[in-house]
């Protein structure tokens, strides 16, 4: 039994990692919040909001509810659709964005925005909620009891930490270059990320209606 949870809890802390690491849409999102608000404090909403989605997806996943979910194909290409079009727009204002005077609060987002753009990339990204259903739902299925207990809270505290540290990272920057320019350079860089990760999205829709065999 004590190795059944040692290994759910090794086996969760890699898995998360190995997901949330890579920089994505989600990522670079709390980052800059991180880096753009004038107290870390500020950025909290943004943190707590990510790390409760990532929390429900994570648990649904675990439950196998989000796997029904993607067996009515309807379902599963709306979903796809919405997220493209999402990451477009994203990718847009993120190309878009005007440079900010990190010694001033102009620019930065209210905690009711923040709240709402982290449920948006995180919900309206296809891409990472396969990634949490087909990954995090298909390995928990070897667990059972407490060890798929131990997999589950892992893989939620992983998350967790994860978000506040890349807000923590984004901050540190902003105390350490006064100037907009690393964000501006962040910015696009995260914007040609953005568009390929809706890139990736629309060949996945492409499949679905049967445009591509």
């Amino acid at each position: 039994m004590n190795n059944d949870i040692l290994s759910a809890f090794l086996h969760g802390i890699v898995l998360a990692l190995g997901l949330i690491v890579p920089l994505g849409v989600q990522n670079i999102f709390i980052f800059n919040q991180g880096a753009k608000q004038p107290k870390f404090s500020k950025a909290l909403p943004s943190i707590i909001a990510a790390s409760i989605c990532d929390t429900m997806l994570i648990c649904m996943a675990v439950l196998g509810i989000s796997l029904l979910i993607l067996e009515i194909s309807w379902l599963k290409l709306s979903i796809f659709i919405v997220g493209f079009i999402f990451l477009i727009y994203m990718g847009y204002n993120t190309w878009n964005q005007p440079p900010i005077d990190l010694t001033m609060n102009s620019g930065t987002f209210s905690a009711k925005k923040q709240i709402l753009f982290a449920i948006s990339v995180s919900i309206l990204n296809p891409h990472a909620i396969m990634d949490t259903i087909i990954v995090i739902g298909t390995s928990a299925l070897k667990y059972s009891g407490i060890a798929k207990i131990i997999f589950t809270l892992t893989c939620i505290l992983i998350s967790w930490i994860w978000f506040f540290s890349l807000a923590v990272a984004g901050y540190n920057i902003r105390k350490l270059n006064k100037s907009s320019t690393i964000l501006t350079i962040i910015n696009k860089i995260a914007a040609i990320i953005i568009w390929a990760v809706a890139f990736y999205i629309g060949v996945q829709i492409l499949y679905e209606i049967g445009f591509i065999n």
